[in-house]
């Protein structure tokens, strides 16, 4: 039954919960093996959580608590549907996408990052996409070389 043959609160509230999809990257979606995991985890996570939603009876509350793990649900579908696994890389000679690269900055800095997929970024722990600024300056590099990235050198120390 349509909306708008219900009650006024439950059209208002149907409105409420359509929530946008996630946006989605022009990018390939290249993922390590471990991504691809969290990706399936995430999935089966959201989709948990739209099934635990359409147990509660009142279709308000159903509406408001299924809308954002049905977007996850959707988003982490359409994500696993289109991975693409990538082997880990075959040398430490050159960065390449599942590098771990540490590099000192000009201020005398040193970080350490593995170039992973978007949604396995997570620059708190270590982690950048392969699509990010610095990466896209450091793939392909080796240890020793010199990159410019906004007006600052990184200095390549070590690939693993």
């Amino acid at each position: 039954m349509s909306v708008a043959f219900t009650k006024e609160e439950s059209a208002e509230t149907a409105a409420e919960t359509l929530l946008p999809d996630r946006p989605v990257s022009p990018h390939p979606n290249l993922v390590t093996a471990a991504g691809f995991k969290a990706l399936e985890d995430q999935l089966r996570e959201a989709q948990a959580a739209y099934e635990a939603a359409q147990a509660n009876e009142d279709v308000n509350e159903r509406r408001r608590e299924s809308a954002l793990p049905l977007r996850d649900a959707h988003y982490f579908a359409a994500r696993v549907r289109t991975a693409q696994v990538m082997p880990a890389p075959a040398s430490t000679d050159q960065i390449a996408f599942g590098s771990t690269v540490t590099f000192r900055r000009g201020d005398g800095r040193v970080q350490t990052y593995t170039i992973v997929g978007e949604d396995e970024a997570d620059p708190k722990r270590g982690m950048i996409s392969y699509v990010s600024p610095v990466a896209r300056l450091l793939v392909g590099k080796s240890a020793g070389d010199v990159v410019e990235a906004s007006g600052q050198e990184l200095e390549i120390l070590k690939i693993a």
